[in-house]
């Protein structure tokens, strides 16, 4: 999708602090970040959305889980921990039409009770 930020990205024609890549994922700092750490895992393959998951992605989503856990080492997240964020559709607060985990640290999670 030409007209998508994270394909841009993913492709290498858009730049990006990135922290981790591989063959399924690429990891990253969000440019309007709304924690001290906030970090995008966004699926190679363009997903508009949750709903848009098949039997055949189950992997890519364990996968995904997987990169998260080891992703938020990276910046130092493990000893206070973090929080991951998927939200789905316009009443979910998706921003964009495209998957994403958010991966928020540093400043109690956002919304964390307690």
């Amino acid at each position: 999708m030409k007209n998508c930020i994270f394909c841009r990205i993913i492709a290498g024609e858009s730049p990006a602090r990135i922290i981790h890549e591989d063959e399924h994922l690429l990891v990253f700092h969000d440019i309007q970040p709304q924690a001290p750490v906030h970090l995008l895992l966004v699926p190679k393959k363009h997903l508009a959305s949750i709903q848009d998951l098949t039997t055949a992605d189950k992997e890519l989503m364990g996968h995904l889980l997987y990169t998260a856990s080891f992703s938020g080492q990276k910046p130092g997240l493990q000893q206070n921990g973090y929080r991951l964020v998927i939200n789905n559709g316009r009443y979910g607060g998706q921003a964009v039409s495209i998957f994403t985990c958010i991966c928020w640290g540093e400043d109690r999670c956002i919304g964390h009770a307690g």
